[in-house]
This record gives structure tokens, sequence and C-alpha cells, in this order.
């Protein structure tokens, strides 16, 4: 049951964050929206900060593991085309929901002030490069390494426009890889 109470604080955190931001945070806030005592918190969670740190630890843990199976699925080469689809699934598909998909970016910016936070971060970029170097070496590219910062740098600036203004639809990643493929090649 704990480990059942703790996830679910942590869940209740996420989608804190991504409705109310960082600042919204609150024990009695997240006690109500994970459906358990306020006690349960200061109970799994000593401070706030503890409280973000494991819930985008949580979002890294399962994002890598997601990341993971998509990238062992995408052994050999694949064509442009193909990597601009498996590019635009990868940010349309999240594990969490709409609300929850703001609270990581969040986090993420935490971390530019948080150094409890900026290991979690660097674990779940990490993910992003490695699945960004698997799609650009089955695209042939000579240097993978050197392009998997600017793809993952762009997918998340896209990802970005897209929650900034509510946009639905086609994010424009799978063209914006097309044309940065193109360059670099």
């Amino acid at each position: 049951m704990s480990e059942g109470t703790r996830e679910r604080i942590l869940r209740a955190v996420l989608r804190v964050i991504g409705a109310e931001g960082v600042a919204g945070v609150t024990n009695r806030r997240v006690a109500k929206a994970a459906g358990v005592s306020l006690g349960s918190i200061t109970y799994h969670f000593e401070t706030q900060r503890d409280l973000q740190r494991e819930a985008l630890l949580l979002f890294v843990r399962e994002e890598t593991e997601r990341l993971a199976a998509l990238a062992q699925a995408q052994v050999g080469p694949v064509s442009l085309a193909d990597a601009a689809v498996i590019v635009e699934q990868v940010a349309e598909s999240t594990t969490f929901g709409r609300d929850e998909e703001l609270a990581p970016l969040e986090l993420y910016i935490q971390a530019g002030r948080d150094p409890d936070l900026r290991d979690a971060a660097a674990d779940c970029f990490a993910a992003y490069d490695q699945i960004a170097r698997t799609v650009l070496t089955g695209l042939g590219v000579a240097d993978p390494d050197r392009l998997a910062g600017p793809v993952v740098a762009l997918l998340a600036g896209l990802q970005l426009r897209r929650l900034a203004t509510g946009a639905t639809g086609g994010t424009g990643i799978g063209d914006a890889l097309t044309m940065l493929v193109r360059g670099a090649s």
C-alpha cells in the first residue's frame, strides 16, 4: 500500500504542476489531488523539493523506458520519411495527459534554479539524445552524436510552442527534422 500511495502522490504532483505550475504545489493541493491524507505527504516526503525531484524522477523513469522501447524497435536503416514519422510519434505520445505534459517543462525550468533537480533532468535529456542518435544512425547520418542535441532541442522547442499556443494537429516536427538532417548531410 505504501508504494501505491507514494506513486499516487507523485502523479498528483505532476498534475498539480501541470495545472498550477511549480508554485502551486502545496501539501493540501497534492493530498486532495492524490486522494490521500495530508499526513501521507509529509510521511513520504520531507520537503517540497523532495516532492518535485521524485515527481520528475517518476516522469524520467517512465519516459526513459518508453524511449528505450522505441529506440530498440528502430534498429537498422530507416528512410528520412520513416524517421519523420517516428519523431512525430515520440512528440505526440506522452506517458501523461495534456496537463501533465506541462509538468516536465516546468520541472526542467525549475532544474535551472534547483541543482537537486538537475541530475534527473539530465537523465531525461540523455534518453531523448539516445533515441535521436538511434534514428540518426538509422538514417545513415555520418556523425549522429553531433546532431542528436540539436534534434532534441528542435523537438523540445516545437513541443513548447505547441503547448504555449494550444495548437493541435501536426506539430511540424517531422518536417523540421527533415530540413535539419538534409542540411547536416
